[in-house]
């Protein structure tokens, strides 16, 4: 009996990648073949595929009986990426390899092909951010994807007869030829303390459009360059969704690993990933399920656009259970989604937009149309939304109408500097996160107030009851203000602006 361990591949658990020990015996006997350890649907049918590749590659299937085990055996292993270094057990069973902890992916052809899954990417990235992959060995097709990813040696196989090659050669030219190098990002950047912060300029929807709102679109601005949650309450047609769409494009920069990030959480949406640095905006309809937006058997709405925008257009429509549900992902920037077996926590680091007209039928604060609403329908409407939801936003707007006579008044490009300029002062102060993600702890060192300004937020506190958590809010959107205008020091006046956005 001869037995193999030391090759490695990787399954996903959740949103992360769990190493994959794959061993294998040959045994005298009657022969057959046979792979235990959990694996679904596609890993039995890899033995058809894994046959049909050595026999038409002039590998001799091994006429032992033959077991491959997938450790470890508690979990459930899926993915048709484990075909390629199952193969090569059966392939290198007569012979002395060391596969020097060497990470191999790909699913197989019938002709030895070496193939690309959906999966591929997000294991492999999944294993680099944990420390667990040094060396890989993948698709030739996988390359533009994997050749992105920072820290690990990769080499590229374009058939199974080559990936058996650079195993077995011990000419250090040959495995060199097989060899992949990492790719830069060609995007604008800003550098502090050595790590870079991509960013693109290219406004594919462009503030400039926008006529009016100056109030909604300055608070726009705040909401941005410091990640607060905003509510903007307003008539049909006053630019609540026109202005939401735009804050995409100015969003602060993201460094390698959020931009890595967010194509792995893309190839898990079945989206192909874009390696770009926009960050991700989704917009579920008001008459999605409960489960499509946290998240249950699949991965849900609020953690696919982590370190994005989630944006719910007319909000008080959205079923309550699902209003309510988002308190936990807004304060505590995590869900842990429990099922039958296991549960799974996501990371909910996303900037939370949403949009509401003043009634069920949109005219109350028109000054030329008349609202058919009764008080009733309208308590009713505006009650579907609690206190303890509304404390979580940062920033409520009410906008008026648009007038033929008003006019666009700053672009994306200039709101994007004044972003960037913001983004800066945070990092450098030393902050991990944007002021509107920062601890009670972060809170107390990044947002000290002079006397003046500590005066106005007690008379504050005590004319509109602010609870801890919106007195919080009110510090962290006052060092975004102070911020923008380049203040090392929160003022008085923003105090005020900050103040100025707080439900009343």
């Amino acid at each position: 009996m001869k037995k193999m361990t030391n090759l490695k591949c990787a399954t996903i658990d959740g949103v992360d990648a769990i190493v994959v020990d794959i061993e294998s015996t040959f045994t005298n006997g009657l022969p057959s073949f046979s792979i235990v350890g959990l694996g679904n649907t596609a890993i039995q049918e890899s033995k058809d595929r894994i046959k049909s590749s050595l026999l038409t590659n002039e590998f001799k299937f091994p006429p032992k009986k033959i077991t491959i085990n997938l450790s470890p055996s508690e979990v459930t292993k899926k993915g048709s990426h484990l075909d390629c270094a199952m193969a090569l057990l059966i392939a290198l069973n007569d012979k002395k390899v060391d596969f020097d902890d060497f990470f191999v992916f790909g699913e197989l052809g019938l002709d030895g092909t070496l193939k690309d899954t959906s999966s591929i990417f997000i294991l492999i990235l999944s294993l680099a951010k944990q420390g667990k992959i040094k060396n890989v060995l993948i698709p030739k097709e996988s390359i533009e994807k994997i050749s992105k990813i920072p820290n690990i040696t990769i080499y590229a196989a374009e058939n199974l007869s080559v990936a058996i090659e650079f195993f077995t050669t011990k000419i250090p030219e040959i495995k060199a030829k097989y060899k992949v190098e990492n790719k830069d990002f060609e995007y604008d950047f800003v550098e502090v303390d050595g790590e870079k912060y991509f960013f693109d300029t290219n406004y594919k929807l462009n503030f400039a459009d926008v006529k009016g709102q100056k109030i909604a679109k300055r608070a726009a601005l705040i909401s941005t360059a410091g990640n607060h949650n905003i509510l903007f309450e307003g008539s049909p047609g006053c630019g609540k969704s026109m202005i939401t769409k735009r804050m995409q494009y100015i969003m602060p920069p993201m460094c390698l690993s959020e931009i890595l990030e967010k194509a792995k959480i893309d190839a898990l949406g079945g989206k192909e990933p874009d390696f770009k640095p926009t960050r991700t905006f989704s917009s579920p309809h008001h008459t999605s399920t409960k489960a499509s937006v946290l998240g249950g058997t699949k991965i849900g709405e609020i953690a696919l656009c982590n370190n994005g925008i989630l944006f719910f257009d007319e909000l008080p429509h959205f079923g309550k259970d699902i209003i309510e549900a988002l308190r936990e992902p807004l304060e505590d920037h995590a869900i842990l989604v429990s099922r039958v077996n296991t549960k799974v926590k996501y990371d909910t680091k996303f900037l939370f937009i949403s949009a509401m007209n003043p009634c069920p039928c949109g005219n109350l604060l028109s000054k030329t149309k008349e609202c058919r609403c009764s008080d009733l329908e309208v308590n009713r409407y505006k009650n579907r939304l609690s206190d303890p939801f509304l404390d979580r936003i940062d920033l409520m707007v009410t906008m008026g109408e648009v007038f033929i006579d008003d006019k666009p008044d700053i672009d994306s490009h200039t709101m994007h500097k004044i972003v960037l300029q913001t983004f800066l002062a945070q990092k450098r102060r030393g902050q991990k996160e944007l002021n509107g993600k920062l601890s009670e702890e972060d809170i107390k060192r990044y947002c000290p107030l002079d006397s003046e300004s500590q005066n106005i937020l007690n008379k504050a506190i005590l004319q509109f009851s602010l609870s801890f958590r919106a007195i919080n809010k009110v510090l962290k959107v006052a060092r975004t203000i102070a911020d923008m205008e380049d203040s090392c020091d929160i003022q008085k006046s923003h105090i005020l602006e900050a103040l100025s956005y707080r439900r009343r």
